[in-house]
């Protein structure tokens, strides 16, 4: 039997390898990240297999993203039609003779291809800056600041250097994602505006064919020039500059879609050269607005030669810059060298015994480690800064710092975002900087919950002080002290340490360990979702009524500790890749059906105001939504506990002593019912009473449904949401007070500000009678016979 001889590799089957290898590591990535679930390891005796639910988040944050991206191209082509057209017809008054901008007049418009001169020159300015972000961002990612290159063992494949060189070009372009999202939606959205219909998104996929290799071609470049020329510590370095220069470039874009943007913006506009029009994305934007076939033709024709001539010499000058091999005749690694003591050099013993009174081991080596490595020191204290500064610039919110004197909102807004953007590039990464060695925090004879705790204080008082310094600038300029500037800063400095705890624990399941690439060890939706969060803070910042600040100020601190339970409970599991945390009854779980429950009202209040003549809903349709919702929930949430064998569920009689639940009920009912009453008493000499007192008159002939949603159902299903869910969630990360304050500061938020002070003290007693009998019938009598009090009271006067 012979053996047949090896076929050669044939250039096309390497290049196609080299590409088939890095998108198979891509779909890996991404599998093992979401789809983890569906094949996960068989879960030892006695111990829970590990779920995930990672792919819903991903999807819905991916779908919020896209449709978050396509809205902002839509407005950037919009808003530049309207501003840098002259006779646009955009510019309306409306019926009290204000001026404003109309964009669906703009949509009309541009519907009318081909677009006007000006116009054709900005959009080609906007494609030009995103395919500038299709090179840098994949040029600042970590593979650059990487010691090992790639390129030093494919070298040893059997095949031309040349050929490694074409296939380089060509996974690069495959794997561009960044790319893909920066072009995709600016480019569909012009194609689409220039009369393509739904054959704009196979045209933004036909320009995404070219610009994409001339994107990788310049990071190839780049990266091959930087890889002979730089050592690697200097790698890091340019590495961080790199991440920074494009975060203005982003926002740059971002504010051309703003209506109120700064003027400066559009003037870049229409300063942009002409001759940026036979660039290849000024190519791309002449070929969807080319008003016949041969201009068409002639347009492609032309972008195609440029890809063509581009390309060639850009693989020609690659291959002269690893003429000489791939590896550097320059030392890898730059090493600082430690400085002689001179004499009157000033001592630093004093500096180190400081730190070691006031900071403990753990806040001292996080320390440490954020002055040793230069790219996390320049992400954590430089980029957070770039990222808002030139948000509120290129926004038009931020012209100089003595505005910072005369917008208090926009500084209390700045000063939160520099914090949130600080916490995401640090506490964020808290297990993730660990790496290959995370393991070790398991061996210290300490819990690693008190670790991560110890970090992020560490990191909410280090980012404290970044609002200080813009709470101070804008102090230094303020002519005139008002109040609502004290609200604001409350808001500001209460906000910090709560991200920090969210950015933590969010942190925790953002962390693979597994990963074997470092890159993959931050699953990105979680990142997304933190800035979900920050953004609905940043809302109530800029909100000027006191309920919603408090009200999201409540919610998001009951997240965070709801996130910090869940994060505890996967810790001793985290390094398993088949064991979970047994299912117990978590804060978490209040959370969401709570959040059920006011949704599923929402919808079948919704489902009744449509079914009826009138648009009025009536006491009797908010009832029966109000206990079909609670009953729904109540059923669902029993039903999941029941699947997944979960402890600690909460039970309306089982286990208690029903004299000492009464006794308890009935002390806790008299403290509420007194409180109550008195607040009723002082509302009647305040100038809310003739509202609350029109109110209960219109509603004399519904007293039963009122009695009924009042004495029945709100007590059953609030009961178990907030008591038998919140607390008992709660409960198990702290002791028996704060669990009380926390899950009735929640309960009274949800109800009209008017209400919240007696609420919170009835919510206060109901969790101490769950305290105490340990069942749901104490705390739902106390509410049930405050209700009944309340509304009697309110009925007889």
């Amino acid at each position: 039997m012979t053996q047949q001889a090896a076929q050669p590799l044939s250039q096309a089957r390497a290049i196609w390898l080299m590409t088939k290898m890095r998108l198979t590591r891509q779909r890996n990535m991404v599998a093992n990240n979401l789809f983890r679930k569906f094949r996960k390891k068989k879960a030892r005796d006695g111990i829970a297999g590990k779920k995930s639910s990672l792919w819903v988040l991903t999807l819905v944050m991916v779908l919020f993203m896209a449709f978050s991206f396509v809205s902002l191209s839509r407005n950037v082509v919009l808003n530049m039609g309207c501003h840098l057209v002259a006779d646009s017809a955009c510019h309306v008054v409306d019926k009290g003779g204000e001026r404003r901008d109309n964009m669906e007049l703009t949509a009309d418009e541009l519907h009318q291809a081909p677009f006007q001169p000006e116009l054709a020159h900005g959009l080609t300015m906007v494609v030009t800056l995103m395919f500038g972000i299709a090179v840098l961002l994949p040029l600042g990612s970590k593979e650059l600041a990487q010691p090992d290159w790639d390129m030093e063992w494919l070298v040893t494949m059997p095949v031309e250097r040349s050929t490694l060189l074409w296939g380089r070009l060509l996974e690069r372009s495959a794997a561009n994602f960044s790319g893909m999202f920066a072009l995709l939606p600016p480019l569909g959205i012009i194609a689409w505006y220039s009369g393509m219909g739904w054959f704009a998104p196979l045209a933004a996929l036909a320009a995404l064919l070219v610009l994409l290799p001339l994107a990788a071609l310049l990071h190839t470049l780049a990266d091959t020039g930087l890889r002979m020329w730089l050592p690697a510590s200097q790698l890091r370095n340019l590495q961080a500059v790199t991440g920074l220069f494009s975060m203005p470039l982003i926002y740059f874009v971002m504010a051309l879609g703003m209506p109120g943007a700064s003027g400066f913006v559009m003037d870049w506009a229409r300063a942009f050269p002409a001759w940026a029009g036979w660039t290849p994305p000024g190519l791309v934007l002449q070929a969807m607005q080319a008003s016949g076939l041969a201009q068409t033709a002639l347009a492609i024709a032309l972008l195609l030669v440029q890809t063509v001539v581009l390309i060639c010499a850009g693989v020609a000058l690659m291959r002269y810059q690893l003429r000489n091999g791939v590896v550097n005749a320059g030392s890898r690694e730059s090493v600082r060298r430690k400085q002689p003591a001179t004499a009157g050099a000033p001592a630093r013993g004093g500096l180190r015994a400081w730190l070691s009174a006031a900071m403990s081991p753990i806040k001292r080596r996080e320390l440490r480690l954020l002055s040793r490595d230069r790219n996390f020191l320049v992400q954590t204290l430089l980029l957070p800064v770039v990222i808002v500064v030139s948000q509120m610039v290129f926004n038009g919110k931020l012209n100089s710092f003595e505005e910072l004197g005369q917008h208090h909102t926009t500084a209390a807004a700045i000063a939160f975002g520099i914090g949130v953007y600080v916490l995401m590039l640090s506490a964020f990464q808290t297990l993730n900087n660990e790496g290959q060695v995370l393991w070790l925090l398991y061996t210290v004879p300490r819990s690693i919950e008190s670790v991560l705790k110890e970090k992020a204080q560490l990191w909410g008082t280090l980012t404290m002080l970044y609002p200080l310094v813009v709470i101070g600038i804008s102090a230094w300029y303020t002519t005139h002290f008002e109040w609502s500037m004290l609200v604001l800063l409350l808001t500001v400095f209460a906000g910090i340490p709560i991200y920090s705890l969210i950015a933590v624990s969010l942190g925790v399941f953002a962390c693979d360990p597994q990963a074997v690439d470092a890159r993959a060890r931050v699953r990105p939706t979680y990142i997304y979702l933190y800035m979900l969060l920050a953004s609905f803070y940043t809302w109530s910042i800029y909100s000027s009524v006191w309920s919603q600040k408090l009200v999201v100020m409540v919610l998001i601190a009951s997240m965070a500790l709801a996130l910090w339970q869940k994060a505890r409970d996967a810790l001793p599991y985290l390094l398993d890749p088949a064991a979970a945390p047994p299912p117990r009854v978590s804060t978490s779980d209040g959370l969401i059906a709570a959040t059920a429950f006011f949704i599923m009202q929402g919808l079948i209040r919704l489902f009744f105001t449509l079914a009826q003549d009138t648009p009025t809903l009536t006491l009797q349709n908010t009832t029966i939504a109000f206990a079909a919702s609670g009953l729904l929930v109540y059923v669902l949430m029993r039903f999941v506990y029941w699947r997944s064998k979960t402890t600690g569920v909460p039970a309306i009689l089982r286990g208690g002593d029903t004299v000492l639940t009464l006794g308890y009920g009935g002390m806790a009912a008299a403290v509420a019912c007194a409180v109550g009453l008195a607040y009723m008493a002082g509302l009647q000499h305040s100038s809310l009473w003739p509202e609350i007192a029109r109110q209960m008159s219109a509603s004399t002939g519904s007293r039963g449904w009122l009695l009924a949603l009042a004495v029945l159902a709100a007590p059953l299903f609030e009961e178990f949401i907030f008591r038998g869910l919140i607390y008992s969630g709660l409960r198990r990360s702290m002791s028996a007070m704060p669990a009380m304050v926390m899950s009735a500061a929640v309960f009274a938020v949800v109800h009209p500000p008017v209400s919240m002070l007696p609420v919170f003290v009835l919510g206060l007693c109901t969790a101490w009678t769950y305290e105490r009998s340990k069942t749901l019938l104490g705390p739902m009598l106390v509410h049930a016979v405050y209700n009944a009090v309340i509304l009697s009271w309110q009925f007889w006067m």
